[in-house]
């Protein structure tokens, strides 16, 4: 789970490095949007697991830069994340929590690609 939560984490970090490099305000504002909830998403997610886990997650020493290309990068996070939610409990609350976490790549991928 650690590899998951981390992966996410970064994945705010990238976002935020798109929004300063891209030349479109619509993208500026859809990964800033994307860089400003994902922590607090996953810090709930986080939290709640632990607490229905009773366990620390091992957090391994893992950073990807970003893709060239942002919408890219969220897709790319949207796959890795409908792979690897699987090891979250499946109590429905955690889950609620990732459905969270997909529901804003789900939207960032929708403003990335339709509005201009």
């Amino acid at each position: 789970m650690g590899e998951l939560f981390i992966v996410l984490l970064h994945s705010a970090t990238n976002a935020h490095i798109h929004h300063w490099l891209t030349g479109s305000f619509a993208q500026h504002m859809a990964l800033g949007e994307f860089y400003e909830e994902t922590p607090d998403l996953v810090d709930k997610l986080v939290e709640a697991t632990m607490g229905v886990t009773g366990e620390k997650p091992e957090f391994p020493n893992l950073y990807v830069h970003p893709a060239e290309d942002p919408l890219e990068e969220i897709q790319t996070l949207k796959d890795y994340f409908g792979e690897n939610r699987k090891v979250l409990p499946d109590n429905t609350e955690i889950q609620n929590l990732a459905d969270a976490v997909g529901d804003l790549i789900d939207s960032t991928i929708y403003k990335l690609k339709f509005l201009h």
